[in-house]
């Protein structure tokens, strides 16, 4: 079982900037993939951006330009960097682990990202 646990996730106003960090540990069996999802209240769970099992990343169309993801494989930490942010990225983003061949899922507890007009 890999274990997530996020961190970074505040308050901030429009146009202002964030950087998540996602911390992995546990056996991280390749092929996988990671990335971020993020959930409204009231709304499901999107995914916003992924690193796919050639760490290609891929993103959602309304972060495309704003936000970069990226990891760190010496310390098995994900990052999400966050630019001109927007009052409809407020949510709760999670940090987000499969492991392709066995199919096994795991995320975070998520972090809390608000962004004020």
């Amino acid at each position: 079982q890999v274990r997530l646990v996020e961190s970074g996730g505040d308050m901030v106003q429009a146009g202002g900037s964030l950087r998540l960090s996602c911390a992995a540990s546990g056996f991280m069996l390749k092929p996988h993939v990671m990335g971020w999802y993020r959930q409204a209240p009231g709304k499901q769970r999107d995914m916003v951006a992924v690193l796919t099992s050639t760490d290609t990343p891929a993103y959602a169309d309304s972060v495309k330009g704003r936000f970069s993801i990226s990891r760190d494989d010496a310390t098995n930490t994900m990052y999400l960097q966050m630019n001109s942010l927007k009052p409809e990225d407020t949510a709760t983003y999670y940090c987000y682990f499969k492991e392709i061949i066995r199919d096994h899922e795991s995320w975070g507890q998520g972090t809390q990202v608000t962004v004020s007009s």
